[in-house]
């Protein structure tokens, strides 16, 4: 028989034991009896946020991605030439989004994939990387179901802060393949008289605690260009367009 103290000392040990092998926090949580449970999963991603590099070359940006000094990192990258590389797995939190709203959102990092195209931001995106990008998304699709109107760019979560990718970014092309919102609408529908085009831009999604940084992000993502101003009668036609196909997609 196993005295009380010896007890004592070989359930902490084995507590201790199985502590280490499932991760459990330090500090106060380590004094806890250690009970692990198969009732979870990994946490699923929600939101995929497409970035530019800024970057002449690919190996530049995989120096700074994977530079314990510079804190950024992405789930991918992929070159001009279409090639993949994945730097952080999947189911762990990679650090591209910083500070970061959409939806209500801010914390984008935690329910996100992010993936780095190599472009200085100046530049069209190369077809063979837009292929690599499309097989990438598909597969995150299937695998995480994420909703089509959850495809996202870095400028549309950090309006302040981000314009990528730039207006060059084939969005269109991306909605087309189930990708990110778009408006299909052939014919535009009335405009209701109390229309407020900046509710319809929170509506999709976008921060307008800046509007004109909200207006600009809109226009390079839908319009394809950077300018500022007064939303026109075509723009507002579009921001409605684009919160009707919005709900559309929540219906069941």
């Amino acid at each position: 028989m196993i005295r009380p103290l010896l007890r004592g000392v070989c359930l902490g040990c084995a507590c201790a034991v199985l502590a280490g092998c499932g991760g459990f926090p330090a500090g106060p949580a380590e004094r806890a009896i250690a009970a692990p449970s198969p009732n979870y999963n990994a946490r699923r991603p929600n939101f995929v946020i497409v970035h530019d590099t800024s970057s002449g070359n690919v190996e530049r940006a995989l120096k700074t991605l994977t530079d314990p000094a510079r804190e950024v990192s992405s789930h991918y990258l992929i070159g001009r030439d279409g090639t993949l590389y994945q730097l952080v797995d999947e189911d762990k939190r990679a650090w591209h989004a910083g500070a970061s709203w959409w939806g209500g959102h801010t914390d984008l990092n935690s329910a996100s994939i992010g993936i780095e195209l190599d472009n200085t931001g100046a530049e069209a995106y190369a077809e063979a990387q837009i292929v690599s990008l499309l097989e990438l998304l598909k597969g995150l699709q299937e695998r995480y179901r994420i909703p089509a109107s959850n495809f996202l760019g870095h400028g549309d979560i950090a309006v302040r802060r981000k314009v990528d990718p730039s207006r060059y970014f084939p969005w269109e092309r991306l909605a087309r393949e189930g990708f990110g919102l778009w408006c299909r609408e052939a014919v535009p529908a009335p405009i209701p008289d109390r229309f407020d085009s900046l509710l319809a831009l929170q509506a999709i999604g976008y921060d307008v605690a800046d509007p004109a940084a909200a207006r600009a992000a809109f226009r390079r993502h839908f319009l394809g260009v950077d300018t500022d101003g007064a939303v026109s009668e075509e723009e507002r036609q579009l921001l409605q367009c684009l919160v009707l196909e919005k709900r559309q997609k929540r219906a069941p």
